[in-house]
């Protein structure tokens, strides 16, 4: 991955759209952010979001924040915000099975490519959140807490979160027992306390520990 263009700085206190502006400055126009939601659940999809924000006021989306420091009535206001201000915007589905066979990070790679490579506008440069993505066919920089100080990386998890968070609430019809609507399967004392009664679902990740041991395929802590 890239850096900033060079001569180009980003203040500590720049902020949400501090890093668009710099790029801007320096004839970069079209920058897309990309992040995911779901990694380290247990059970349902990893999904991934992009957006294309534009420059000015009309790319600015009131109440914008990193997807998990809003609740989720301001997130579903962020969401209708971004799909009809942003440029382009996409989201991409991993499902479990396939999360399994590819393994979490490999999934998660793959998830934020394809997420960018279905923007109907191709981005001239790309923001990841933390992590560096290869193979992306265009420069971009990996963003410490990324949704937290750029826009468009912080619109690319509201649209995977709102996403994830509503195919586990239609998942929680079919696996009740489960409660996914309420911790979207991700490991709580609810979660687990379902696994080890009910075992594992069927889009319960079978590569996570925890998923095995209610399956009986690994032993339980002291054993």
């Amino acid at each position: 991955m890239s850096l900033l263009p060079r001569g180009s700085t980003v203040r500590r206190d720049a902020g949400l759209y501090g890093y668009e502006r710099a790029l801007r400055r320096h004839g970069v126009d079209l920058i897309a952010g990309v992040d995911e939601a779901g990694r380290g659940a247990c059970a349902g999809p990893l999904v991934a979001g992009a957006a294309i924000l534009p420059a000015g006021q009309a790319g600015v989306v009131p109440g914008l924040a990193d997807s998990k420091l809003l609740t989720e009535k301001a997130r579903e206001k962020c969401y209708d915000q971004i799909v009809r201000r942003a440029l382009a915007w996409s989201v991409v589905v991993i499902e479990h099975d396939e999360c399994d066979r590819l393994g979490m990070h490999v999934a998660n790679i793959e998830a934020l490519r394809r997420a960018v490579a279905r923007l109907d506008v191709r981005p001239h440069y790309v923001l990841t959140d933390g992590f560096p993505v290869d193979g992306l066919g265009m420069p971009g920089l990996a963003v410490w807490k990324g949704d937290r100080v750029a826009a468009c990386i912080a619109a690319a998890s509201v649209l995977a979160k709102v996403t994830r968070d509503r195919i586990m609430t239609g998942l929680d019809d079919e696996w009740p027992a489960y409660d996914f609507k309420t911790h979207k399967g991700y490991i709580t004392d609810v979660h687990t306390a379902a696994l080890i009664e009910h075992g594992p679902c069927p889009i319960h990740r079978m590569r996570f520990v925890n998923v095995r041991r209610a399956a009986g395929l690994e032993p339980l802590p002291g054993e």
